[in-house]
């Protein structure tokens, strides 16, 4: 299928196929967006019928819908974020998605839809996001779950990365698109990746087709997250530190220094996993975060 979805959620039953979950019927998830003070709107997806518990930030140039099959084998009340200028939430006319403005929105919407939301678990910038979070509002969250990033990430280490999301902003097919996501992700299936781009991607009035975020532009042009290790040492929140073990993002020294600044920190490396564990190991980041958040939290 090569055609923009007629329903978000249609795929559902292949992530839980592909994944080999247990299939009963569609979950209960649905789509709202929180309309800001700054007048922006972010739109998330709520899974379950009870408060969110937990929410799901995702990486830079990604939606919500990259958690699709870690919510399907979590089974727990939990909100994904579309996290600004990515999916259906707003784009910003300054463009600044990085860290410490959108901690300041996804702060808002978790007041608006998930007051009772104790966990928040973040991939790349959407982990530094969290990590802002945490730090920012110490009260409010009681466990952090940060997935292959640290503030020590730069230019240099993330330059596979930033080469794709910096490519070209649309493309004469989906073919063309998938090809070219298909190469920059050797660690995924075709039809992952497939189901991924139907979601991150959308088609144009010509035919092209085109991402569903806004380019990222670093400030001075560099990745720059130093500033963020202040964050990691007013960390309160039990905290686990995920690491992809084909991911080139996270280096020893970075591990040295989250310890360092949060001593009690859990680091855990996932087998067969690059940089977005999410996707490649999405069963076994669901049950690492299962373990860690306990099972006092509500299942779905």
């Amino acid at each position: 299928m090569t055609t923009e979805l007629n329903d978000e959620f249609e795929l559902l039953r292949q992530n839980a196929d592909e994944a080999g979950l247990d299939w009963s019927g569609p979950p209960p998830v649905r789509r709202e967006t929180v309309s800001l003070t700054s007048g922006q709107k972010v739109s998330c997806l709520v899974w379950g019928n009870e408060p969110p518990a937990l929410a799901l930030l995702h990486g830079g140039a990604q939606n919500a819908h990259t958690w699709d099959t870690v919510a399907l084998a979590l089974k727990r009340p939990l909100i994904a974020l579309d996290l600004p200028g990515h999916g259906r939430s707003d784009w910003r006319a300054d463009r600044d998605y990085w860290p410490v403005s959108s901690a300041e929105a996804v702060a808002e919407v978790l007041a608006a839809i998930a007051p009772a939301c104790r966990t928040v678990v973040g991939m790349s910038l959407g982990g530094l996001t969290a990590i802002r979070l945490a730090a920012q509002y110490p009260d409010r969250f009681d466990r952090l779950v940060v997935v292959d990033v640290t503030p020590g990430v730069d230019q240099h280490k993330s330059a596979p990365i930033a080469e794709f999301v910096q490519g070209p902003e649309s493309f004469a097919s989906f073919d063309e698109l998938l090809e070219r996501t298909m190469r920059y992700n050797p660690t995924r299936s075709e039809t992952s990746m497939r189901r991924g781009l139907l979601h991150n991607a959308r088609a144009l009035e010509d035919g092209r087709w085109a991402w569903r975020y806004d380019r990222l532009r670093p400030p001075a042009g560099e990745l720059r997250f130093a500033h963020l290790w202040d964050d990691v040492s007013r960390l309160r929140a039990d905290t686990m530190l995920m690491l992809g073990a084909l991911s080139a993002v996270v280096v020893q020294d970075d591990v040295d220094e989250f310890r360092r600044r949060k001593p009690d920190v859990d680091v855990r490396v996932v087998a067969g996993a690059g940089h977005s564990i999410q996707g490649d190991r999405p069963v076994e980041l669901a049950r690492l975060i299962e373990e860690f958040v306990a099972p006092s939290q509500s299942t779905v």
